[in-house]
């Protein structure tokens, strides 16, 4: 197998990763596993992509109509455990997890929560870090008391 050598040059990292010195304030993750899938999980990528895009905040290539400044990374990933809830979006460094998220939402998403940095609450799941929901002492393990998340 054929090693690489570790480049410590900064300014040569930046060309080779971009992504490296833009302006990222968000990481917009849409699950387009199995489930999500099933209930339009493209569309909601597709409408993220369209509308960060027209809002010139989409991080990309310009030849590929994005902004190489850009403050948004949008990525598609598989699944990520609430599916059968879906399509699931989670937005980072915030931590957010929307869940029913439909091609409709995502204005909203982006205007009230990237734009604006209110989180959208009828779509919140959960937020990451979580401290969970305890369960009452007395019903779980003997009155032990557990948490779920």
């Amino acid at each position: 197998m054929a090693s690489t050598s570790f480049i410590d040059d900064c300014e040569e990292l930046q060309a080779l990763a971009p992504v490296a010195s833009a302006p990222i304030r968000f990481h917009v993750f849409v699950c387009t596993g199995k489930s999500c899938s099933a209930v339009d999980s493209a569309a909601v990528k597709e409408a993220f992509e369209r509308e960060l895009k027209a809002r010139g905040i989409l991080f990309g290539k310009e030849a590929k109509g994005k902004n190489p400044r850009g403050s948004v990374v949008l990525t598609e990933c598989a699944s990520v455990g609430f599916c059968a809830i879906g399509a699931a979006v989670m937005v980072y460094p915030d931590g957010v997890w929307y869940a029913q998220v439909r091609a409709a939402d995502v204005s909203e998403i982006i205007e009230e929560h990237l734009l604006n940095g209110r989180v959208v609450e009828r779509l919140a799941l959960l937020t990451v870090p979580s401290e969970g929901k305890q369960e009452p002492r007395s019903s779980v393990n003997g009155g032990a008391g557990t948490w779920e998340a």
